[in-house]
Order: C-alpha cells, then structure tokens, then sequence
C-alpha cells in the first residue's frame, strides 16, 4: 500500500472517508463534500439511527451522487478531548482494513478538532501511521488466496491543510511502522525458514542503513566462554550465534550506548524436558524478544536517531537429541557462576544469561533492556494486554512504562526481592534455573539480575503480547512487533542527543 498526503479536496475516483463528530455533525470538510451530494451525507445519518459519530463507527455510502467516487464511508470520531495520537493511529489502521474490501485507491480527510491537543498535521500522520500498522498481512506462503479475501488497497492518499507538514512528521513514523513490519515478518516465519543462521543474516541487513553488524560463529563463542547459550544449542543441528547490532548516532561516538539483548530461541521444543505437542507449533516465536531488537534497531537507524544504541541477540535451537542437555547438568556462565539446569524448556534465560554479561562487559552501557518471550506465568499474571517487567532502577522502569503507555505497548512492573532468591537457589551449584511452583516470573527475574551488575537494568517478558489471537486496529491477528515502539519511543523521549 502506497501512502501519500495531499491538500484536502474531493477525488474523481475510489473511495473517500471522512469524519463526522458524536451527535452525528460533520466536520467541515465532510460538510462541503454533503452539499455537493445535496444533502446525501445527513440523509444518510439521519437513516443510520445506531450510527451517531461515537469512536469506532463506520458508515458507507455507496456510488455518491454528485461526484465520481465509489463510495465514502462516515468515520466516527468520538469526543474531539478523546483525539490523540493513539486514537488517530486507530482510525488508521481501521480505515486500512475498511478499504481493504474492494477498493483500490482510497483518500482520507483529516482535520483538527476543536478539543484535540492534536494539530491536524499531526492527526494526518498519526492516521497514515496506523494504517501502514494495521494494514499488514502475512500472506507469503499462501498460493490459492479467494478473490474476495485477497488484498485490494493500492494507494491511500491522507489529505489535510498542511500536508508537507504532515509528510515531514510521518517519515520518522515510516520509519517506525518498517522496524514493526521487519519484526512481524520474523516472528512469523516458520522454524524451517528462520533458524539462528537466518535470523542472523536478517540482521546483517541492517548494515544497509549504517548499523555495524557483528555475527559470532561457534567457535567464537566458545573462546569467549557463553557456556550457558551454547549448553541449550547442543541438541540442535542449526549452529548458535550471537549477533551484535551496533548503531552510532550520538553526537559523539565515545557517548555510552544503551543497550537492548533479545532472546532469539528460533524454535523450543523444550529439549529433553520436551513440550506437550499441543500449541508446540507456537514456539517459532520464541524469537520474539530478538526480532523486536533488530526491528528497533532497525526503527532507529532508519530514522537517524541521534543515540548510540547496541544490539544484542543469542540465537538458538532447543531440540531434544542424543547431544542435548540433560536435566541435572550443571554449567558455567560466563560471568563465572554455575547453573544446575533442573528443565531445559527454561533455556531463555541461559541464553540471556550469557549475552547480557557479554554486554555488559563488552560496551559498558548506561541501561539494558531484555525482552524475551520468557515465561507463560506471565501471562498467567497479566494476560495478554501487558507485558511484565522486572528492573532494579525505579527511573528506568517509569521511563519504560511512560513510553509504553505513549505508544500503546503497555507494560506493569512485577516485583524483585531477596526473599524470592532462595526460589532459584541451588544445594550444588550457585543457582538453578528454575524456581518453585509460584511465582514463576519473578524466579526468571531473579535468575537474570544476578548477570546484570549494577547496570540499570529491565527485563521485559513479552510472552503475552509478541502474539496476538485476535485483529486490533493497528495490531492484526498474528505476530505483533511488539517492543519496537517500545523501545524506539524510550529512546525518542530520554537518550537522544541534542541537536
């Protein structure tokens, strides 16, 4: 779908939307556009009893009189207080879907609403900026499509006063919705086409955007002693890696970077202490937490944030074999504490262990943020509507949960203590790496403050919201890309340089 802006006027053909305040009054645009149908807009209201303007509303008027257009669908609004940026992006993604059934060009009219703290160039990006979201569809490996379900949107044209105003602010937003598209597409390929050394290469074209892409085979792995990541790899026949994303916008290179390390499991079946079949086909996206840091990584060079930011992924397979880790193990992380592995469908946060050491050693960040699909206590928790997180910085936590409300991927802070230690604690070893029959989370939580130092530090466990089970405006049925507006949003607000 091709998205453009233009100033506001009627088109001679395709469909038109336009926006129709509660109690069913039009906005002046829609106003001008009813009276060169003579009245067909409040006719058409005053017909439609149960549409009266109300958020989420749609009504389609068919073939107009008066104009060369296919039809022009009435978008309610809501209250003009209620139009935020967020709302304006679920208008978007809305009308990306509505126009889906059947048209090929399509124009919207945004204008700004007395009430709304949001100024119509604003509206017109944010609008175009959720339909790009909400218009995505994973259709790759599908080869007999039904007419009537396949894709139609060509080019949506969004129309406001000021539309190079309105192109200006969406080219960081495109730049956004590509990382969230980049991270859908991963998290949506099968385990046979992404494995760890597919997954890397995903990532190494990023180099084409200016970011510095490392890729650390077996071998080096082995020097550098990620015992632990390599301990959870052993049952695969897909080699490990570790991929490091390095993006250099700062003012000055020799700024301290912020630091993001994803969990890339491409598939868990769980090892030898294997998964029910039931559901197990889900465990693709056991990558999520890695691919929303190459589609933040992605998000921000493509908008040339001025940060330096670095990139970090452990990237396994988690399969049961002769060679795999047995329960009972014990390994040395590389941080030099051992681990008694008592389940090997816990490897996530061995994986994580390793690579937030290496991380912290290596580029001595200001903060670091995890995001792993880590644990199903969370959703047990939370559900599917936020993700967990854990972190031992209060500042850094209210940062994150600000973004997230921002940007519509929320979070809710879970607890860290001492008095849950003694859950992972272990007679033989420093720890283990699971914890009792409550609290799971917070066990895996645990587990991973012990290889952060005192770095601040968040764990974001995204196992509720890296997949979706259900169509949202700008989120649809499938995976998410959630936590790269997350992070990019974080950056946007507290780590950029100044101009």
């Amino acid at each position: 779908m091709k998205l453009s802006f233009s100033a506001p006027g009627i088109p001679t053909q395709g469909a038109l939307a336009v926006g129709v305040l509660p109690g069913g009054k039009l906005t002046p645009e829609a106003a001008k556009l009813d009276k060169r149908m003579r009245g067909a807009l409040r006719r058409a209201i005053h017909a439609a009893p149960r549409f009266n303007g109300e958020k989420g509303q749609m009504l389609d008027v068919p073939a107009p009189a008066g104009t060369r257009l296919s039809r022009v669908i009435l978008a309610g609004l809501g209250k003009p207080a209620d139009l935020n940026k967020l709302a304006w992006e679920e208008l978007g993604g809305n009308l990306a879907r509505r126009f889906d059934d059947g048209d090929r060009i399509a124009a919207v009219v945004v204008e700004a609403a007395p009430g709304s703290d949001v100024d119509a160039a604003t509206a017109a990006a944010r609008l175009a900026y959720g339909a790009s979201l909400g218009g995505y569809r994973f259709d790759r490996y599908r080869t007999k499509i039904p007419k009537d379900k396949k894709p139609t949107l060509r080019s949506l044209v969004v129309r406001c006063a000021d539309a190079a105003a309105a192109r200006a602010e969406f080219r960081d937003l495109d730049a956004v919705a590509a990382g969230v598209r980049l991270a859908r597409d991963l998290v949506s390929e099968p385990g046979n086409v992404i494995y760890p050394r597919t997954l890397a290469n995903a990532a190494q074209s990023l180099e084409s955007l200016g970011v510095k892409v490392e890729v650390l085979g077996r071998a080096r792995l082995e020097r550098i002693g990620m015992r632990t990541l390599l301990a959870v790899a052993q049952g695969s026949d897909h080699e490990p890696y570790v991929v490091v994303m390095r993006w250099n916008g700062a003012s000055s290179a020799k700024e301290r970077p912020l630091a993001f390390v994803g969990k890339g499991v491409t598939f868990d079946s769980g090892g030898l202490s294997i998964k029910p079949s039931s559901g197990m086909e889900e465990m693709k996206f056991d990558m999520a937490g890695s691919a929303a840091v190459i589609g933040a990584m992605r998000a921000l060079a493509g908008r040339k944030a001025r940060v330096n930011a670095v990139g970090v992924i452990g990237l396994v397979e988690n399969m049961p074999s002769a060679k795999a880790q047995r329960p009972g193990d014990i390994v040395t992380s590389l941080s030099g504490q051992t681990v008694e592995v008592l389940n090997t469908d816990a490897e996530g946060r061995l994986v994580l262990a390793d690579c937030l050491t290496y991380t912290k050693d290596r580029f001595k960040p200001v903060a670091m943020l995890n995001l792993a699909t880590l644990t199903g206590a969370i959703i047990a928790a939370l559900g599917y509507h936020h993700a967990g997180i854990f972190s031992n910085d209060d500042r850094l936590s209210k940062e994150l949960t600000d973004a997230g409300e921002a940007e519509g991927e929320r979070v809710w802070r879970m607890p860290l203590g001492k008095e849950y230690d003694s859950d992972i604690d272990s007679p033989i070893a420093d720890m283990k790496n699971t914890g009792g029959k409550g609290a799971g989370s917070i066990a895996a939580a645990q587990f991973l403050k012990r290889f952060v130092g005192d770095v601040p530090w968040v764990h974001i466990d995204i196992a509720g919201t890296a997949w979706s089970y259900k169509d949202k405006a700008t989120v649809p049925k499938g995976a998410t890309g959630y936590g790269v507006r997350l992070l990019n949003r974080l950056v946007a607000d507290h780590y950029e340089s100044a101009d």
